[in-house]
């Protein structure tokens, strides 16, 4: 099986110019070698201050950065993962036996963090996959990993199905596949197959401390990447359903208050203003049980079915409401309208709050962090991000010892360097239901720990 399927994977190579704070071509720093090292010299050659001078290839970065697969050999068109390919300027598609082609970006989606390629299928010979069910696989079935880890070419691994339906906070949409075949840096984009030869996942991420495969590896399950690859090809972007609510799981607490017998479904917290969806008959409160004919048994279920329906199609909703059953019916928008406008009026209040001196969030006043607020507070120079300079009595951020002087490095798992930045990634953890927002803090010595706050 494995030397049918090793000439449909590819090594993806990218191509980025580097360029300082003006705009300008600059080099890239040369990498530590090891004094005694038989390269040695030939780096220092390549990094040396004539080739840079020069405008060498050392004012480019090339790096052989993960995998694809190809999946239509009469379109030349391959998968791969989006992270592979992020702000490459050209991207090059080497095959097996050494030939490489230059390759096309049809489109992207960040949310499930997937890409499509295309080459010129006159100008070699491709080998392609299809996909399989993934919803077929199950926990211990046999799955083999094919990628190009570490740039060491084409390489095949053999696990199992270890979980399914996996959450690990990577996107709106996570169900990830868990799988113990080895995938290390460089098999993102691979494909994972079933032992029927199928792809039934896309590898895209690891869990390790050490960077290196320790039998957790993720792959995108089949059933969701295939509606993202046809709408990628087809329109050169994603049309996503969108509902226009908010919701928030249900929890042991809420079933027992509603009178339901087991926590299931989603919760609607509201409805979002101006959100372009028919959804008047829905109301907050009801609690979500089939959307479209499918189960809905956990709030994360929700808003991947609903964003794999087509836009404009009027759906059966099944709510809980007041102790009973009861369908309603909802004609759905599409998502990306939605983000679009919402990221204009984003724009447009981070503006004003760019404006704003401070602005104040889950009881905490933000603020620009400048050079009198550095000194004010004493807060060291290597100490980036937003500055708190003030604290609501009794709020949830006092309570977790949050201070004035404290300074936001990272808000929900990102860098922030403005208190507008803050407000956007807090919108979008409410739209998502997120009920917890997570920052690292940095004290004024430049100390970082995490802390938890809840939404309110």
């Amino acid at each position: 099986m494995a030397e049918d399927l090793l000439d449909a994977v590819v090594n993806i190579s990218t191509s980025q110019t580097v360029k300082d704070e003006s705009g300008e071509e600059k080099a890239e720093p040369a990498p530590e070698i090891p004094e005694g090292s038989p390269f040695k010299e030939f780096f220092d050659d390549f990094f040396s201050e004539e080739n840079q001078k020069d405008g060498g290839s050392a004012a480019r970065k090339m790096q052989s950065l993960g995998s694809g697969f190809v999946i239509d050999a009469k379109k030349g068109l391959v998968v791969t993962n989006n992270h592979v390919i992020a702000d490459a300027d050209e991207i090059e598609v080497n095959f097996t036996d050494g030939k490489k082609l230059k390759a096309e970006l049809l489109g992207t989606d960040t949310k499930t963090d997937i890409a499509l390629l295309k080459v010129d299928p006159t100008k070699h010979k491709l080998t392609d996959v299809g996909f399989g069910d993934s919803e077929k696989s199950r926990i211990g079935d046999w799955v083999m990993a094919i990628g190009n880890p570490f740039g060491l070419g084409g390489t095949v691994t053999l696990g199992i199905i270890s979980a399914r339906n996996r959450d690990i906070q990577a996107g709106p949409y996570d169900n990830f596949i868990q799988t113990d075949a080895a995938i290390n840096r460089g098999n993102s984009g691979g494909p994972l197959f079933d032992m029927h030869g199928k792809v039934i996942g896309i590898n895209t991420a690891i869990i390790s401390p050490t960077g290196g495969s320790i039998g957790i590896g993720f792959a995108i399950p089949s059933e969701l990447a295939v509606t993202v690859i046809q709408q990628l090809e087809e329109f050169g972007e994603t049309r996503r359903g969108w509902l226009g609510v908010r919701i928030q799981p249900v929890t042991d607490d809420v079933a027992e208050s509603f009178g339901m017998s087991e926590p299931k479904g989603a919760l609607v917290a509201g409805l979002i203003a101006n959100s372009g969806v028919e959804n008047k008959e829905l109301m907050a409160g009801d609690v979500i049980l089939k959307f479209d004919g499918k189960d809905v048994a956990n709030a994360r279920d929700l808003p991947r079915v609903v964003a794999e329906s087509p836009v404009g199609k009027e759906v059966g909703v099944l709510v809980l409401r007041k102790g009973k059953e009861q369908t309603v019916k909802i004609k759905l928008g599409r998502l990306e309208d939605y983000e679009n406008k919402d990221k204009a009026a984003v724009a447009k209040d981070g503006a004003k709050a760019k404006e704003a001196a401070t602005v104040t969030v889950l009881g905490m006043t933000l603020g620009k962090l400048d050079d009198a607020q550095r000194k004010q507070y004493e807060i060291s120079e290597d100490v980036e991000g937003v500055l708190i300079s003030a604290v609501e009595a009794k709020s949830t951020a006092e309570e977790k010892r949050v201070k004035a002087g404290d300074v936001i490095v990272e808000f929900a798992q990102e860098a922030v360097k403005a208190p507008a930045d803050i407000q956007k990634k807090l919108e979008k953890l409410r739209q998502q239901g997120r009920k917890n927002a997570l920052l690292m803090l940095a004290a004024p010595s430049g100390e970082l720990r995490f802390v938890t706050l809840r939404i309110d």
